[in-house]
């Protein structure tokens, strides 16, 4: 099943772990990854043995969120608005996984890193997490089906506030938002994760299936995503704006990138 490029799938008995492995990026994702990404979680969902899959991310970061190359790459050709919608085609991936997903998350949470760790069901985070949501100073929406997994999460105010202002949050605030479950030192994140798994993976599937799923069906009541498809034309129409162009050019120059 390890066939991917930029990812390390394995499986013990009925737990999988789903590993980003581009860690010279910082796990920072182009349109490869959330391919890979895509594909992953249609073969997990699949596979009837695997109850749970902890999502992790490999080496110093989880995720620095999208690949600037994503951004760079999209023009005005037939296949911008496809490459545009990679990300929620991911999420929605990651999301209808029917066994119970767990991210395991440390170092940098990022952007369309934090949309993929809200596209799970459940949140373990190291101590030495920083969250932070850099879209608008990049003069760009907060895509991928970004927005209503936030207001379901952690509620519209904070969802506004976190986007709109850029600035980055620690693991403690992330919990007291109910964002996270769990918050434990960096060593112990993963096996927190795993420990996890194993107790949500050794239930019957018959109980635990229809919890997720009346749960994500309240909340679907309360903020759904059947609107997300229309975020790449809004991340189309802001890659074409001056003034969000400046900002961005501003952005990259500040941080030497």
């Amino acid at each position: 099943m390890d066939t991917y490029e930029t990812l390390h799938v394995t499986t013990d008995r009925s737990i999988a772990t789903l590993t980003l492995a581009r860690s010279d990026r910082l796990n920072a994702m182009n349109a490869t990854m959330l391919e890979e990404l895509a594909a992953a979680a249609d073969e997990l969902d699949g596979r009837s043995e695997v109850r749970c899959v902890v999502v992790r991310g490999e080496g110093r970061a989880f995720c620095a969120g999208a690949d600037l190359s994503l951004f760079t790459s999209l023009s005005d050709n037939a296949d911008a608005r496809r490459q545009a919608d990679l990300g929620r085609v991911m999420a929605d991936a990651v999301e209808g996984i029917r066994a119970v997903t767990i991210a395991a998350i440390h170092g940098w949470c990022i952007g369309g890193g934090l949309v993929l760790a809200a596209a799970c069901d459940l949140r373990v985070a190291a101590t030495d997490t920083r969250f932070s949501i850099p879209e608008v100073d990049l003069g760009i929406p907060l895509a991928w089906g970004g927005i209503p997994r936030l207001v379901r999460e952690i509620g519209p105010a904070l969802t506004k506030e976190l986007v709109l202002t850029c600035r980055e949050f620690d693991a403690e605030e992330a919990r007291a938002a109910g964002f996270l479950n769990r918050v434990v030192a960096r060593e112990d994140v993963e096996e927190t994760a795993l420990r996890l798994a194993r107790q949500i993976a050794d239930k019957p599937r018959a109980a635990v299936e229809p919890t997720t799923r009346h749960v994500d069906a309240v909340t679907a009541q309360m903020v759904g995503l059947a609107h997300s498809w229309a975020d790449a034309d809004g991340l189309l129409a802001a890659l074409h704006d001056d003034e969000a162009a400046a900002a961005r050019a501003t952005y990259l120059a500040n941080r030497g990138a």
